[in-house]
């Protein structure tokens, strides 16, 4: 009996500590386990708040700030720029031996089927289209000649792989307002990039933008073009060019040197942005020059000219340069290449399909460049390996003195290079004539053993001199 009411009273005991420690735990919201647990963590977050309170920059959240781009990678670019490429006729030509007599002939591939593997190697392309693409019939009134063909006729540039076009030139209005639209719709239907008068371009190439812009020289007041470079050239870089181009169509036709405009003009361009400065109209090539760095291409010449069967000169080349580019710096690498070329594949008559030149043929076209090129009034001094060509051996193009000076040297007083002759005098590479800005080689001739009278202002009355059109050639 005593054992249990000892058993009794033990759990009543037992009863009254349970109850005891369920109160604890309402009161104070934690099970006696969990309080232990409760304080050691009171305990350690007292500790970090002592030492937060000792070292309070530890504490602070680190702020959070964007990861710095990483540099920009250099990119490489190899550009090519080709002069006038006349893809038409005039009305008053005979069909037989015209442009568009070969095109419905051969087709579209045939013009550049000699130089489209070339170009295809490349990167950009980029021609002087001086040819309106439209079915118009309004022509442009006082015109030699009004060249249009049918708009199809701008395949002819795709199956060429040429990408892009300069339309500021004195035949891009021959059917007014209605041939420009046209054949600015023509380019859009074979996604030929298109620039020139007030028309910009930015085209992207292998992830760098190319920035174009084309200019139209002839009877304009430097100031009025000026103002137009300089604006272009701002609105390319505003919509992110890196890489910026200037094609002009300038100088007189059949002069084998620059007048002081077209130099005034591209070292202008260069001084406000231009990376490189092209030009054409000429008809015949003129020298290359090297300012601040960037190199200036006077005169392209013919490449596909459907404006004649018997040009006075069918020579050309393709000025071909590669760019590195990184960012916006665009390196000053001198990496040229200069290639000779015919505007026919023909030697004696124009077949409108431009062929590249070899061995003989190329030694004399680079040298022909090169003896033009040292004739030049230079604003600084060339150097010796001015001018590079994989076609011919460097010393074909080694230049001896520059419009600028001696190579190395200080600039020549007056202006006047030891390699220019002075007026009416000969020399090697024959004569220049400022006074009638005529070039006689050696046999006194233009190339094709006629002479040229300078008494003509420009080609295209001289043409008309020799070419009775609706008669046909004599």
């Amino acid at each position: 009996m005593p054992t249990l009411i000892y058993l009794i009273a033990g759990a009543g005991l037992f009863i009254l500590i349970l109850v005891a420690a369920n109160i604890v735990s309402r009161v104070t919201g934690r099970s006696p386990a969990k309080q232990a647990s409760q304080a050691q963590a009171e305990q350690s977050t007292a500790e970090a708040s002592d030492t937060a309170e000792s070292t309070p920059e530890e504490s602070e959240t680190p702020p959070v700030t964007e990861a710095p781009e990483p540099p920009a990678e250099p990119v490489s670019l190899t550009i090519s720029v080709v002069g006038d490429c006349t893809l038409g006729m005039d009305s008053t030509f005979d069909y037989d031996t015209s442009f568009n007599n070969y095109y419905d002939m051969y087709g579209s591939a045939y013009f550049m089927q000699n130089v489209k593997d070339l170009f295809a190697k490349d990167d950009l392309t980029i021609a002087n289209l001086e040819t309106t693409l439209t079915t118009a019939e309004e022509k442009r009134e006082g015109r030699y000649y009004n060249f249009k063909a049918p708009p199809e006729y701008a395949k002819i540039l795709t199956d060429g792989n040429i990408e892009a076009v300069n339309t500021a030139n004195n035949h891009m209005y021959d059917y007014l307002d209605q041939g420009y639209s046209d054949t600015l719709a023509a380019l859009d239907a074979e996604n030929i990039v298109h620039f020139g008068f007030d028309e910009t371009a930015v085209m992207d190439v292998k992830g760098v933008k190319v920035g174009m812009l084309g200019v139209y020289e002839i009877d304009r007041e430097f100031a009025e073009i000026e103002a137009e470079v300089k604006d272009h050239i701002a609105k390319v870089k505003s919509e992110g060019a890196q890489l910026v181009i200037v094609i002009v169509h300038w100088g007189e036709e059949l002069d084998t040197m620059p007048d002081q405009d077209q130099t005034r003009i591209a070292r202008m361009a260069i001084d406000n942005g231009a990376d490189l400065v092209c030009g054409h109209h000429a008809h015949v090539i003129q020298g290359i020059e090297l300012y601040k760095g960037k190199y200036i291409c006077y005169g392209l010449a013919n490449f596909c000219f459907g404006g004649n069967v018997y040009p006075t000169d069918m020579e050309t080349i393709i000025f071909q340069q590669t760019f590195t580019v990184t960012g916006n710096e665009v390196a000053q690498d001198g990496n040229i290449n200069i290639i000779p070329a015919s505007c026919s594949s023909e030697y004696t008559f124009n077949n409108y399909q431009p062929d590249l030149r070899t061995g003989d043929d190329a030694v004399g076209i680079m040298t022909k460049l090169r003896e033009r090129t040292e004739a030049l009034v230079t604003a600084e001094p060339q150097p010796a390996d001015l001018l590079k060509s994989d076609a011919v051996d460097a010393s074909v193009l080694t230049l001896t003195s520059s419009g600028g000076g001696l190579i190395g040297g200080a600039p020549a007083s007056g202006g006047t290079s030891a390699a220019q002759p002075s007026q009416g005098e000969a020399s090697n590479s024959g004569s220049y004539t400022e006074d009638s800005g005529s070039y006689n080689g050696d046999d006194g001739s233009y190339g094709d053993g006629s002479g040229y009278d300078s008494s003509y202002t420009d080609e295209e009355a001289y043409y008309d001199s020799l070419y009775d059109w609706d008669a046909g050639y004599e």
